[in-house]
């Protein structure tokens, strides 16, 4: 269990990818706190299950991924009960699929504030804590859309470019510290979120269920199959490992050959 002694705060995960990586860390020994809406027995039971992998603490913070002092109250509070924070994954993330011209300006807003402005705030207020500690590890669940584009997702685009740019930068400036920063950049993975995006993509472009599933989001993957949250998660486990300690400022690609084409 290479991860105990660790603490790790993963954000939007309560479900999908987000709750895959938080069962990764947990049971190489981390103490986690997950983070995310949903039904609050659910998150209570995926919270002890997390306590019980680990035999580390398990803690549950509700903060609101728009607002920037819950953003840096959450990290405070992993500090304060878990040490650290040892490692952050920015990964929250909500999408809305429509042509720029009928696209919502409050769906515009949310998508740039969830899936973007909140990794910074995150990256904000964990970095003073990596520094005194000299080690960290941060990490961003970008998208295949952090690399090429789709039509009407330009909210979603824009934000996953911002964070591979984002990733970058902090490397940059956490290089001598013991801080790797990076970002994975997974293609369609069976989530809550694409499953949702289905019906707005059958409006979009006038096609069937099935033809959304196989004509547009598998086409995109020359594997001809989705990406599993499992393998995600196996990837981000990697990059804390101290075998990836040189590893920085990297956008790694598990997209099925998507965007090799």
């Amino acid at each position: 269990m290479f991860l105990k002694g660790k603490s790790a705060v993963i954000t939007g995960s309560t479900s999908g990818i987000g709750l895959a990586y938080a069962k990764a860390l947990a049971a190489e020994g981390a103490s986690v706190l997950i983070n995310g809406f949903g039904d609050a027995a659910a998150i209570e039971k995926e919270r002890a299950a997390l306590e019980a992998t680990s035999g580390a603490k398990a803690l549950y913070d509700a903060a609101d991924m728009t607002k920037p002092d819950q953003i840096a109250a959450m990290i405070q509070r992993c500090h304060d009960e878990l040490g650290g924070p040892h490692i952050i994954i920015n990964n929250a993330g909500i999408q809305h699929v429509a042509p720029i011209e009928e696209f919502p300006v409050e769906k515009y807003d949310a998508i740039i504030a969830i899936n973007q402005s909140s990794a910074w705030h995150m990256i904000r207020a964990a970095v003073p804590f990596m520094k005194a500690q000299k080690w960290g590890r941060i990490i961003s669940t970008a998208s295949a859309h952090s690399l090429v584009a789709s039509p009407n997702k330009s909210a979603y685009v824009m934000a996953k470019h911002a964070i591979a740019g984002l990733t970058k930068t902090i490397a940059l400036e956490v290089a001598t510290h013991g801080v790797t920063v990076n970002c994975v950049s997974p293609g369609y993975v069976w989530t809550p979120l694409v499953e949702n995006q289905i019906p707005d993509t059958m409006k979009a472009r006038g096609l069937t269920r099935e033809q959304v599933i196989n004509d547009v989001l598998l086409d995109a993957q020359p594997t001809k199959q989705f990406v599993t949250s499992e393998q995600v998660a196996a990837l981000v486990l990697f990059l804390c490992r101290d075998e990836a300690a040189q590893i920085t400022g990297a956008n790694y690609s598990i997209d099925g050959g998507w965007t090799a084409a």
